[in-house]
């Protein structure tokens, strides 16, 4: 007998339509923290040089990285972010699927 995989589990998971429902809803704030952590990876950057061009601590970079984090991070600290990464923040707006 094989041993079930991540995958198996999610997928059985999102078969129940509340659990889909809320993983739906997650992600963009997923999405959000990917985008953070390959962005300062592409630039060659450790979180440490990240806080320090920042102004803060490497302890908040792992919050900021963090798809546990509590709260959602500010618009500013984001800017700030992708300047000392070498990027700008840009914000887009995507039009929701029609509802039928």
């Amino acid at each position: 007998m094989t041993r079930p995989t991540f995958k198996d589990f999610k997928d059985k998971a999102l078969k129940d339509k509340a659990v889909a429902k809320e993983y739906d809803a997650l992600k963009p704030e997923y999405a959000l923290r990917e985008q953070l952590i390959k962005m300062r990876r592409a630039a060659g950057l450790t979180q440490e040089e990240i806080a320090e061009r920042m102004g803060t601590k490497k302890t908040s970079i792992s919050r900021l990285e963090s798809v546990s984090a509590d709260h959602s991070p500010r618009l500013e600290t984001l800017e700030k972010y992708a300047h000392a990464a070498g990027y700008m923040l840009d914000i887009r707006f995507k039009r929701e699927r029609a509802s039928t």
